[in-house]
């Protein structure tokens, strides 16, 4: 018994860190789209680390408004998937091919300075540590828990099973 109450446990704090992390990344995509000023353009121009060539380049006029799109669309459509619980996974793939760039552009390297970030790490970013737990998302989806898949399932009156051990 006290094993299904911990996996209950467990799968409700993956619930809650699901939509915690879906709503920074919808709220990180909702304030771009509607602030005409913002662009990636010194983020991408300040990049630092062995990919700063890639990164610079997507920062030229003809690309950065493709990469301000696209930045602010992946960053809504991960938000709304991962608060949804809908194509969770693919979300969850998405936020972490998407923070893992964030962290390659500005990585806590050794040493290095910390142009563009919120402090002086040394390895391990905040960045890396969302990525992670997106991982565990990708790993446990829980959208049948409590998200639409719920409540679109012909079966709502019997306990979703879950995988959580």
């Amino acid at each position: 018994m006290e094993k299904f109450q911990n996996s209950r446990r467990l799968a409700g704090g993956l619930v809650v860190l699901r939509i915690l992390i879906g709503w920074h990344f919808l709220y990180e995509g909702v304030i771009k789209l509607y602030n005409p000023e913002w662009t990636s353009f010194g983020y991408l121009a300040t990049a630092q680390g062995p990919l700063k060539p890639v990164f610079t380049s997507l920062a030229s006029e003809s690309l950065l408004p493709w990469v301000d799109t696209l930045n602010w669309v992946a960053l809504i459509l991960v938000g709304v998937t991962l608060i949804l619980g809908v194509f969770e996974k693919a979300g969850a793939l998405a936020g972490i091919g998407m923070l893992l760039l964030y962290y390659l552009a500005h990585p806590a390297l050794p040493g290095s300075p910390q142009l563009n970030t919120e402090g002086s790490y040394w390895l391990v970013n905040k960045n890396l540590i969302e990525a992670a737990a997106c991982y565990l998302l990708f790993l446990q989806p829980t959208g049948s828990l409590f998200g639409l898949p719920r409540l679109w399932s012909k079966n709502t009156q019997n306990e979703p099973k879950t995988r959580i051990s």
